[in-house]
């Protein structure tokens, strides 16, 4: 102990904390009506929940991360991707004044789309490529039983695109 007091002593005033630096918004957005969907912007995750994270981005309302925008990859547990405190650039998605709601994406596929608030995926340009592949794909006979075999040939159908009604055995 009479050491620890020694080498306090040598240094008076030295504060043992990491150094803090202070976290710089966006200038040009200071209100909810400032946010259009499209914009980029630092941010401070403010809380992690089941569900997504909660994201400061200098406005008076925490924007929402939906898990399922938190990276490229499927995330499972919110916590193994951020954590409170971090330091994070995210995507405006959708504003609801009314609700004053932020919608949040980390996704960088995002940041491909651009300024669209769509976020749903191209199913016409899946179901030409599945189409193609399905088209592509040599047909083979083996000795697997009949259900099998329909079962396959109605997942291809599915992955060309059609409408396929399933009936039990």
């Amino acid at each position: 102990t009479f050491k620890d007091i020694v080498l306090e002593l040598k240094r008076p005033g030295r504060d043992p904390r990491a150094t803090f630096e202070v976290v710089t918004f966006r200038e040009d957005i200071r209100e909810l009506s400032d946010l259009k969907p499209g914009l980029v912007c630092p941010g401070v995750v403010t809380n992690v929940t089941n569900f997504g994270a909660f994201v400061d981005i200098g406005v008076h309302q925490d924007g929402l991360v939906h898990i399922s925008k938190l990276a490229d990859r499927f995330v499972s547990v919110p916590s193994e991707v951020v954590k409170a405190g971090d330091r994070v650039t995210v995507r405006v998605m959708e504003v609801d004044l009314a609700k004053k709601r932020i919608s949040l994406s980390m996704r960088s596929e995002d940041a491909r789309v651009g300024a669209s608030s769509d976020s749903k995926p191209n199913l016409q340009g899946m179901r030409s490529s599945n189409a193609q592949a399905a088209r592509r794909a040599p047909q083979q006979q083996s000795s697997a039983t009949p259900f099998k075999n329909d079962a396959l040939a109605a997942l291809a159908a599915f992955r060309a695109g059609a409408k396929v009604a399933v009936t039990k055995p």
